[in-house]
């Protein structure tokens, strides 16, 4: 992949993830602390998904932030955000397993997270390694 075409999908995917954070956090917040019209929006939700999807939602458009200014701590939260969401969504399926009551639209937005920041995770993990591999040959 050429440098300029990494700079554009860099981009787009920081983006993304900005996108992805503010919607989080007007859909989380709204389901919070939107009151009785709130609770009728959240339907039959589990209490720790919302509150891990909310507050994530925050470190969302921080990874965002840092893909879109290409720092080397956006892996590190990407890679965090991949495993925790990872590891809610197993509890959640848990949680249907034992038969609370759920909403398919959360297994939905959970597969959509889930794969989400995974893939942006290994992007990242390979234009890392990409780099370390460049510098390693014009060192030579």
């Amino acid at each position: 992949m050429n440098l300029r075409r990494e700079k554009i999908i860099v981009l787009i995917l920081g983006l993304l993830a900005i996108g992805f954070g503010v919607m989080t956090i007007k859909s989380g917040g709204f389901a919070l602390f939107g009151g009785i019209e709130g609770k009728e929006f959240a339907g039959k939700y589990a209490p720790f998904v919302l509150w891990f999807n909310f507050i994530a939602g925050f470190f969302y458009v921080i990874a965002g932030i840092g893909i879109t200014l290409r720092t080397k701590w956006a892996l590190k939260i990407s890679f965090a955000l991949a495993i925790l969401t990872s590891l809610v969504f197993i509890a959640f399926g848990v949680h249907i397993l034992i038969g609370n009551p759920y909403e398919m639209r959360t297994v939905g937005a959970m597969t959509v997270r889930t794969v989400f920041w995974v893939m942006i995770s290994v992007f990242l993990v390979k234009i890392s390694h990409k780099k370390i591999a460049e510098s390693h040959c014009s060192q030579s």
